[in-house]
This record gives structure tokens, sequence and C-alpha cells, in this order.
């Protein structure tokens, strides 16, 4: 079921020529341990100055918008979803930041059926984990480091840096700490 939605996602933002990778949950199980995912998070290489363009996309998939895509998504960058033909959800997240525009040139192109799927690169992912930080994400990057050991942990550490420093977070040291006790 997620397979044939993610063909029909890659399909339609290529055809739209607009970058996309899929984050979360999904690209947790492409690197790291099988776990229960019930949605699919794709990040758009967009600004809100094509949320129209979106929107249309949206349509196109039979994705039905669960919020009102001028006030909630202007306002968040994030335009939740429902797919109609499968039940699942689907957020699209706006992203214009110089970590996601570096994170767009870095995915994977992972061949689901006949078409390949962006995804994030491990360790964008693993980035994008730390920063949200609640207790999942937190086990999904120890489940992620101990699957992949040959991560690129200073390229995680650089970024890490930037945003600690940008929004005040102990970001990069929280990192350290996982590191440390994986390897106790």
């Amino acid at each position: 079921m997620f397979g044939s939605l993610l063909e029909r996602i890659a399909a339609a933002f290529a055809n739209a020529e607009i970058p996309y990778m899929v984050i979360g949950g999904q690209a947790v199980l492409l690197y790291g341990e099988p776990r229960l995912t019930k949605d699919v998070d794709i990040t758009l290489g967009v600004g809100l100055d094509r949320l129209d363009e979106v929107v249309g996309v949206a349509a196109s998939l039979a994705f039905q918008p669960l919020v009102d895509p001028e006030t909630f998504t202007r306002r968040t960058c994030v335009l939740p979803c429902l797919d109609v033909l499968s039940g699942i959800r689907c957020d699209l997240i706006f992203s214009f930041s110089s970590f996601e525009q570096a994170a767009m040139l870095r995915t994977r192109a992972v061949r689901i059926g006949e078409t390949d799927v962006r995804f994030v690169s491990l360790e964008d992912l693993i980035i994008h984990k730390m920063v949200a930080g609640r207790p999942r994400d937190l086990e999904d990057v120890k489940s992620l480091m101990l699957k992949n050991p040959r991560a690129d942990n200073g390229y995680v550490k650089h970024w890490l840096d930037l945003f600690s420093a940008s929004l005040g977070e102990p970001f990069r040291q929280r990192f350290d700490e996982l590191l440390k006790e994986l390897t106790c």
C-alpha cells in the first residue's frame, strides 16, 4: 500500500518539476529497523509561493487537504492531506532553508516498482530527527546509528552545530551524548 502511494507521489512531483524527498517514518524504514508508521512525510524543495501549484498536484494525486491551505499552510508551512485512495495521511512540508536545499542535493533514489522515489539521506534524516527531538525521534536516531555505523558523523555534527547556534538548543551536545551512550 505505501509502495504504490510513494510511486504516485514521486511521479506527480517529478512531472510538476517540484523537488521532494521522503522523510520521517518511511525513511527510517529504509535505513533502520522496521517499525509502525501510519503516514507519509514529504519535504518539498519549494516555498509557499508555489502553494497553489502544490495544491493542484495534491488534487491530481486524489489528496484531500485536511485544513484550509490558505490559512493553515501559510502559517505552518505544512499541508496535511488524506490520500482518499488508501486512507493514508500525507504531510507535504514546504521548505526552503539552506539545510533543506543541501539535503535535496543529497537525496537517495530508491526504486519502488517502476519509479525512482527520492529519500532523504541517512545523515540528513538523523539531523531531522535530532532537531525534532521527541522521544520517538531519539530512539529512531539510536536505531539508525546502530544499523549504519559508517554514517558521516562529521556532516551531522556540522549541521547540528549550526542549528544549536541559531536556535539556542543543545542539539550537538545531545547527539554527542547519544553517541557516547551507544559506545558504552
